[in-house]
């Protein structure tokens, strides 16, 4: 039902919201000649899925269960674990007014780590099933410190060979390097003025039909690599496990026992996908 409803939906990411990620990722080069006002500031936005775009952007990369390859494991692809937040958004005159996050969950921003010089959206979606979603949504209350997502932690794993590894660090949603007012305010501004630089596009181009659009589904970002993660890129058979839950409910030790468990954990997004 979600994957069905989100198919209306635009989708974009946040890149450069995390300390460290773009060095880990190998991107930082790339990054290194678009200029923030604020040194803490994320670099800017990337589209991952418009639909009925005239390019591999139309394709419905989102799946809740496997990433497919499609071929490419020789492109380095590699896992980011990250909130998803789930917007109602208002679009007027051509420019959009507001975001309106509504709800929030376990997200994998899948990505090809090959630099040859392209845009980041090219790294972002090779064909169907290549992003991951958890079905698993959780109602935001309000959109601030003092909302729920001020508790929630952020955690992953890799399953290979039968042996479970750390993936990424586990991070408080919290300490994004935007987020809350912050993050929606200069995600506005950049929806209705980034231009292209570097690895990023002008993003207007990719608003033509936005009044179409039922809602706007925007990745946050990713968290830093464990040492596993950086060293390790995905290969088929491996298992991935991305968990946003409420740390004041849930301890890393619930996290791990319910890796193998079919149980619902209480305050928790859980996302499981299988390389394929």
């Amino acid at each position: 039902m979600l994957l069905d409803i989100l198919k209306d939906y635009l989708g974009f990411a946040v890149a450069g919201n995390f300390a460290n990620h773009l060095g880990e990722a190998g991107e930082a080069d790339e990054f290194s000649v678009i200029e923030t006002e604020d040194k803490n500031a994320p670099k800017g936005m990337f589209p991952f899925y418009i639909k009925d775009h005239d390019s591999f952007l139309g394709t419905y990369p989102l799946c809740n269960e496997i990433i497919l390859t499609h071929g490419r494991e020789d492109d380095k692809l590699q896992a980011e674990a990250e909130v998803a937040l789930i917007c109602d958004f208002i679009y007027e005159d051509g420019k959009v007014k507001d975001i309106v996050p509504k709800y929030f969950s376990a997200f994998n921003d899948c990505s090809i780590r090959t630099q040859d010089g392209k845009k980041l959206s090219t790294k972002k979606n090779w064909g169907p099933k290549t992003k991951g979603i958890s079905k698993d949504l959780i109602e935001i209350d309000n959109f601030t410190e003092e909302g729920i997502l001020s508790k929630y932690h952020i955690s992953s794993f890799i399953k290979r060979d039968g042996v479970l590894h750390n993936y990424g660090t586990i991070s408080a949603v919290k300490s994004y390097a935007y987020f809350f007012t912050q993050l929606k305010d200069w995600m506005i501004d950049k929806l209705n003025t980034q231009v292209e630089c570097g690895p990023l596009e002008e993003i207007t181009q990719f608003l033509k039909k936005a009044k179409e659009a039922k809602g706007i589904l925007i990745a946050a970002g990713a968290t830093a690599y464990s040492e596993f993660g950086k060293k390790n890129y995905l290969k088929k058979g491996d298992e991935l496990f991305i968990y946003v839950y409420n740390a004041h409910v849930n301890s890393h030790v619930d996290i791990i026992n319910n890796i193998d468990s079919n149980d619902k954990l209480v305050d928790c997004s859980k996302l499981h996908q299988i390389i394929a």
